[in-house]
């Protein structure tokens, strides 16, 4: 499987879960999903990303986010270490962990990288849209936990960013100002963006986030 890229449709797929069989699109619905993986049940970065996870159930359900998590250990590993992490990480996963014993999930997406191991999966996320394509992808060393506050932050560009002809800068926040999109005319500001706007330069024009 060669690597997926922005854009790409999200590979679909059926597998088992901690909460039983899904067929992943039926899962994601019309809803934005994340999907991320970890190399194994019982590592410790991974239990508490999975529990930070599971803390901002609220914060994803508001955005319309599914989430989905990978390991290539059974279910009843997965089980097992679900208690774990609710006991340590004082929260409940209440997200299904999917069960990839035969690596079939893992080839799909690229997630067994022969530089880091032959065997156990990357720690990888992936944003995927409404339409099934893949907005945004990271991968991370074993070594750094993943900052899920960040992918809130991503989220809320990319839901913003897909209805209204705009960017958002460096280091921008819910409610901060952004940037249009070079293809919008001067001319055409004022109708699109009735908050006003500011020109830094010709190509950096400034407005109000325009959905709030």
């Amino acid at each position: 499987m060669a690597t997926l890229r922005l854009g790409d449709i999200a590979p679909n797929f059926t597998a088992e879960t901690s909460e039983g069989r899904i067929d992943f699109y039926e899962y994601l619905g019309n809803a934005w999903g994340i999907f991320f993986s970890h190399p194994a049940d019982f590592t410790p970065v991974c239990t508490t990303e999975l529990g930070a996870t599971a803390k901002l159930a609220a914060e994803f359900a508001a955005r319309n986010v599914k989430v989905i998590a990978l390991s290539v250990d059974p279910v009843g590993r997965h089980h097992l270490w679900i208690d774990d992490i609710n006991e340590t990480q004082q929260t409940v996963v209440n997200f299904p962990i999917i069960a990839d014993a035969d690596r079939k999930v893992s080839e799909l997406y690229d997630l067994i990288h022969p530089n880091a191991s032959e065997t156990a999966t990357v720690r990888s996320v992936f944003v995927i849209g409404p339409d099934k394509k893949i907005k945004l992808t990271l991968t991370y060393p074993a070594s750094t936990g993943r900052n899920f506050y960040e992918l809130l932050r991503v989220i809320d560009s990319l839901q913003l960013t897909a209805h209204y002809q705009v960017a958002t800068p460096a280091n921008w926040q819910q409610g901060d100002d952004v940037v249009i999109l070079p293809a919008v005319k001067d001319v055409d500001i004022p109708a699109k963006f009735p908050k006003g706007f500011r020109v830094i330069k010709p190509y950096l024009r400034i407005t109000p986030q325009p959905n709030l």
